[in-house]
């Protein structure tokens, strides 16, 4: 690696660094602010218990903060760094050596791409397994929670209902499955019978559901048949982690990409939703990227004077890049275009839009 290589290298990685801790302890503090009697609302914790519960919620959801924030940080990064250069008066010294700007630059576009695939890195493998406890409020403990869960199903298309999910025991109390087949590609699931139970507890060698007391139903077309049979466990691969984040289709942003595959085999009633996370799982790391390359020609100015314009215009073309991306996100699984939901138009319609201006941005830099 080349001197200037290194140089440059190590502006961008000190940008970073304080750029990821501007921007990430800035949104915990502002959550922090708003929702510190949360914190507090159980009286039965101690200050020990409250100060454990807040360091421990944030510790989490740290890593949801920098999957939302990943492209802005790189972004501010090269800005901190291109723009000590600027004001230094080092790029008209890298000119007139004869050194391209273009060339100046790749060092950072390669760390922008290492920086990305931790991004994907954080949304496939880090985030999921935490999934269960990033759903959770704010004053919530292990001990006491509890969740209700409602016609959530799993790969064997059964539903399951209960009142009442005790996170801490992982057990569901009054469980309700009902149990479907459906023939070949058939789209239309066959209610084959009724499970009843005062208790059930996951074991993860036999994939299955324990059951106490359980008792099944078969769903049968004579009136006259009611015939019960003692059934102890329901082979299924809905797992307890699986309980809190299945509950709401809001949450099928926490899901990998593999869960998403799966989930959407079962087809559940939320397919916009899942569709729209499946497809902003691949435009997300090119939009983060798309919004560096369009933040690096501005940068990239020999005059010092100009230096806070380009600032302002490279902030402005990002953020309207990064707004836009998160209104299609909401839009992308509630407008519909020509009669049906298009989930896959509005997560690349930010790439259509501004991957073109980056390219005719970096193509008429000047160097």
């Amino acid at each position: 690696m080349k001197i200037l290589d290194k140089y440059v290298t190590q502006n961008f990685l000190i940008g970073y660094l304080i750029s990821f801790l501007v921007l990430m302890g800035l949104r915990i503090m502002i959550d922090l602010f708003v929702n510190i009697d949360e914190f507090t609302q159980n009286v039965q914790l101690t200050a020990w218990q409250v100060t454990a519960n807040v360091i421990s919620y944030y510790g989490r959801y740290s890593f949801l903060y920098f999957r939302d924030f990943a492209g802005m940080i790189t972004v501010v990064a090269a800005v901190f760094s291109l723009g000590k250069m600027t004001k230094n008066n080092e790029l008209v010294a890298v000119m007139a050596s004869g050194v391209s700007l273009k060339r100046l630059i790749a060092p950072i576009l390669f760390l922008s791409l290492a920086f990305t695939g931790l991004h994907v890195a954080d949304e496939e493998f880090f985030i999921p397994p935490m999934a269960d406890k990033l759903v959770r409020s704010h004053d919530a403990v292990d001990e006491t929670l509890t969740y209700d869960m409602w016609f959530i199903g799993d790969g064997r298309g059964n539903l399951f209902c209960s009142p009442q999910f005790k996170v801490k025991e992982a057990e569901i109390q009054s469980p309700t499955i009902i149990t479907r087949t459906r023939k070949g590609n058939s789209l239309l699931w066959d209610v084959t019978g009724i499970i009843k139970a005062d208790s059930a507890r996951y074991d993860n060698h036999s994939n299955s559901w324990i059951l106490n007391n359980g008792v099944f139903m078969p769903v049968s077309r004579q009136p006259a048949d009611k015939s019960y049979q003692t059934i102890t466990a329901c082979p299924s691969d809905l797992t307890p982690k699986d309980i809190p984040v299945r509950r709401k289709s809001a949450h099928m942003d926490l899901l990998s990409s593999y869960d998403l595959m799966k989930l959407a085999r079962q087809n559940p009633k939320d397919l916009a939703r899942l569709y729209a996370q499946k497809n902003f799982r691949i435009t997300d790391p090119i939009i983060n990227l798309t919004m560096l390359i369009i933040s690096l020609p501005i940068l990239v100015c020999r005059d010092p004077k100009s230096l806070k314009s380009a600032v302002f215009i490279s902030f402005s073309l990002t953020g309207i890049c990064y707004i836009m991306t998160f209104v299609s996100k909401i839009l992308a699984s509630e407008i519909t275009i020509a009669g049906r939901i298009m989930p896959e138009f509005w997560a690349w319609l930010p790439i259509f839009i501004f991957l073109p201006i980056a390219f005719i941005e970096l193509d008429s830099m000047k160097t």
